[in-house]
């Protein structure tokens, strides 16, 4: 909760505008309702408003300060309609086709962000990744200077040892099942980015492998190592200040006393407080087998690299989960354009 508590500290002095599309599920409105009890901003939920107010008083929950909207009755429907038609015209998207897709919540809710009528948005709670995934890499797309989007998970353990004060960012887990080089080094640098932007201490990076400094030969390690190579040539670019190490086993990056072993002169190893998987089957196995297994608190899936603040919750994620990642998505809205300069200078057709 150490982490938790200074994002909200942060957000309470600049609260922001998310919009939930799963208004109609408990955990959702749970979350939202916490979300304005503590003062971090305005809740937007999606869905029928009869449904809503019912499911509502059946958990003796209020809607004080929760803004439900209906996209099939909303004002906007028509308008956002024709945007996204035009934008996807190309694709050969019929007019007909745009309209029903906008019916979808989290078209809807995609909509609003790109169109600066919220600042964030969250969602996952009760639909699968690509349902969540689709409306924003169709209307928000991925940030300039970016490859692809991916995703984080920051989890929070007991040990303060561990990372920084018990934190540690972990990517991807969630979106690219197994990112080439480019993408890679995209992943580090983002999620480093991200890092550096929540705790206000320089990154520590750790490119994971099975391998420590070539103890094994293998193409996935060559894959690592051509990515921290990459990601330390981008991050000078970018002036970001953080250290890359890779590749390195998970031991070696976390334990003083196993890096002091493996290796030496690196500002890494034994003293990570970033993780970066070499796939999505390591990274989405390992975070949920941590966060199971130790009890930990775990905030996720941030996603990283796109236009827009917003984040695709897990299924199995509870009320006070979402609370955690809809806070970190505020506090990344506050200044998103230092994350990813550029961003807010993408419009949609007739901006």
């Amino acid at each position: 909760m150490r982490f938790l508590g200074n994002v909200i500290d942060k957000l309470q002095r600049h609260p922001k505008r998310l919009v939930f599309p799963e208004g109609e599920e408990p955990r959702i409105l749970q979350a939202a309702r916490q979300f304005h009890a503590l003062r971090l901003g305005a809740p937007i939920v999606l869905g029928d408003p009869v449904k809503i107010r019912s499911l509502a008083e059946e958990m003796s929950l209020s809607l004080e300060g929760i803004r439900i909207i209906n996209p099939a009755t909303s004002e906007d429907l028509e308008n956002f309609t024709k945007r996204f038609h035009a934008l996807r015209r190309e694709k050969g998207l019929r007019a007909t086709e745009a309209r029903e897709a906008l019916l979808q919540p989290n078209f809807y809710g995609a909509m609003m962000l790109a169109m600066h009528q919220a600042d964030g948005l969250i969602s996952g709670a009760s639909h699968i990744t690509g349902s969540v995934l689709r409306p924003l890499f169709q209307i928000i797309k991925v940030a300039p200077d970016f490859h692809a989007a991916s995703s984080c998970m920051v989890m929070e353990v007991e040990d303060t040892r561990i990372g920084e004060r018990g934190v540690l960012f972990m990517a991807d887990c969630g979106v690219i099942p197994d990112p080439n080089v480019d993408q890679l080094a995209d992943i580090a640098v983002s999620t480093a980015r991200l890092a550096r932007h929540m705790l206000g201490v320089r990154p520590r990076v750790a490119m994971l492998s099975f391998s420590t400094k070539g103890s094994a030969s293998h193409p996935s390690v060559g894959k690592v190592q051509a990515a921290t190579a990459q990601a330390r040539r981008r991050a000078e670019q970018l002036f970001l200040e953080a250290d890359f190490d890779g590749e390195l086993q998970v031991d070696a990056a976390l334990l003083p006393e196993i890096a002091e072993r493996k290796l030496r002169d690196s500002q890494v190893a034994g003293r990570a407080n970033v993780l970066i998987f070499p796939d999505l089957n390591s990274g989405n196995i390992a975070s949920k087998f941590v966060s199971l297994v130790s009890r930990a608190n775990y905030y996720g899936q941030i996603l990283l690299g796109l236009n827009r603040p917003a984040a695709d919750v897990s299924r199995g994620s509870n009320a006070h989960d979402i609370l955690g990642v809809a806070a970190i998505i505020g506090v990344q809205a506050i200044d998103y354009q230092k994350l990813y300069p550029g961003a807010e200078k993408h419009h949609l057709p007739g901006e």
